[in-house]
C-alpha cells in the first residue's frame, strides 16, 4: 500500500468517528436525535465521497505535467490570431502568447514551436510531409 493511501484511511476515519461521536453524544445533548439508521445513512455516504473525492485526486496526480517553457521546443500548436508580430497560438490546449520566427503568419496554421523569448514562445509554419504537394495540388 502506498503512504497516501494509508493516510487517506487514517484521516477519514478520524473524521467518521467525528461525526459518530457527534451524532451519538452531541446532538442529543441538544435535544436533537437521530435514529441508527440515520447515522449509518450518514457514514455510508460520507465514505461514499471520500472514496470519490480519493479516486478524482489520484487520477488528478497521475496526470502528466502540461508543458512548460523547459518543454516546449518542438510541440506542435496552431495559431489563433494572426501572429502579426505578436498573437496567440493553442498549444495543447492552452493559449499562449505567440511571435512569428519569419514574420507574420495567419490564423488557423499549424506551427512548431522553435524556441521562446521571455513570456512569448517563438513559432514557426509546421512543413508538410511531402513538399511535392505544394509544387503539383491535385
Amino acid at each position: 500500500m502506498n503512504t497516501r493511501l494509508i493516510m487517506a484511511i487514517l484521516s477519514n476515519s478520524l473524521i467518521e468517528a467525528i461525526i459518530v461521536s457527534v451524532i451519538l453524544w452531541g446532538l442529543p445533548r441538544l435535544g436533537i436525535n437521530i435514529p441508527l439508521y440515520g447515522l449509518i445513512l450518514i457514514c455510508v455516504a460520507f465514505l461514499i465521497y471520500a472514496l470519490l473525492s480519493y479516486n478524482m485526486g489520484s487520477r488528478t496526480l497521475r496526470k502528466k505535467p502540461l508543458p512548460g517553457f523547459t518543454s516546449m521546443v518542438g510541440i506542435e500548436g496552431q495559431v489563433v490570431s494572426r501572429l502579426a508580430p505578436e498573437g496567440l497560438v493553442r498549444i495543447e490546449g492552452e493559449l499562449w502568447n505567440a511571435r512569428g520566427e519569419n514574420g507574420p503568419i495567419d490564423a488557423g496554421t499549424d506551427v512548431v514551436v522553435v524556441s521562446q523569448s521571455g513570456l512569448k514562445v517563438v513559432v514557426r509554419p509546421k512543413q508538410r510531409d511531402n513538399p511535392s504537394d505544394l509544387e503539383n495540388p491535385s
